[in-house]
């Protein structure tokens, strides 16, 4: 299994290490304290609420590279730092951005304009996600009439995430934020999905997640934005000929699902699949920004 063993950095301390995450802070501050942070991507890869082993290569700076481009493309106002990246120490460039700290909604936004994954569950059993009711007989990887925004509250570590209704998420961070929040999802998901048509892909779905800064108390798009851990990405005519090509960790959710009854500590994945893990990723970067082959 994969570790979450920060690393040295001189005039900075791991605060906190996820499952694919770690951050950094100046020595001698807190995550409560600090003005701002070193987020790393790592190459470590989850799924299933799991970390796994062993690691894809090259996929820390795949996944910033493509916040960085999408949110230059789009031009969405994120919690990137001032001068990020000649601040950001050189043994971490390309694959960790200087932030500020934010204080975090605890709400996932996730829009879907694909019915596919827990959604598809969800719908199976209710006819409905997140308390939005669906159209009867959609099939996987069906289109939805329109997107769908379906939050998900963002549990405690250790805990599973759970999808709410948006009522549930004005109930949990205010009605004008859940509406703001709400609104910007759309937004954002509508705006990338076209750039993406035009790149020959499908954006099934994907999750942001926003921020108030400390200071200005504006609201901001935070953490990965439209990645391949984030989203769902399919290749569109692939998808006109009835088959799902992805490029996103669909290959290894799809392996273990076969392979782990979920119980016990998850495998070891195969170089195989780890090796066509990364380059799903690679070829992502390279369709939409034209690098990263």
């Amino acid at each position: 299994m994969t570790e979450h063993a920060g690393e040295q950095l001189a005039g900075w301390s791991l605060a906190y290490s996820g499952k694919v995450r770690d951050l950094y802070v100046a020595d001698g501050e807190t995550l409560e304290t600090a003005s701002e942070m070193l987020m790393v991507a790592t190459d470590r890869v989850s799924a299933f609420d799991q970390v796994l082993g062993p690691a894809i290569p090259g996929k820390g700076e795949l996944l910033t590279a493509l916040t960085l481009w999408w949110t230059e493309r789009l031009g969405l106002p994120t919690q990137l730092a001032p001068d990020a990246e000649a601040r950001t120490p050189a043994a971490l460039r390309g694959r960790a951005m200087l932030v500020r700290t934010l204080d975090m909604l605890p709400v996932e936004c996730v829009v879907r304009g694909r019915v596919t994954g827990s959604g598809l569950k969800e719908y199976q059993q209710t006819g409905s996600i997140s308390g939005v009711e669906l159209p009867a007989g959609l099939a996987d990887g069906d289109a939805l009439p329109e997107p769908i925004y379906t939050p998900a509250w963002k549990a405690p570590q250790g805990e599973h995430d759970e999808n709410v209704s948006f009522e549930r998420t004005a109930e949990l961070v205010g009605r004008d934020d859940a509406e703001t929040i709400r609104a910007l999802s759309l937004s954002v998901y509508a705006r990338a999905a076209a750039v993406a048509a035009d790149a020959g892909l499908v954006l099934a779905d994907t999750k942001f997640e926003f921020g108030r800064d400390r200071v200005t108390g504006e609201l901001l798009l935070a953490d990965e934005v439209l990645t391949s851990d984030s989203s769902r990405y399919w290749d569109a005519a692939a998808l006109a000929d009835g088959r799902v090509e992805s490029f996103d960790k669909q290959i290894v959710r799809d392996w273990l699902a076969a392979n782990w009854d979920g119980t016990g500590e998850a495998p070891e994945l195969p170089q195989e699949i780890v090796a066509r893990t990364a380059a799903r990723y690679r070829e992502l970067l390279k369709r939409l920004a034209g690098r990263g082959a």
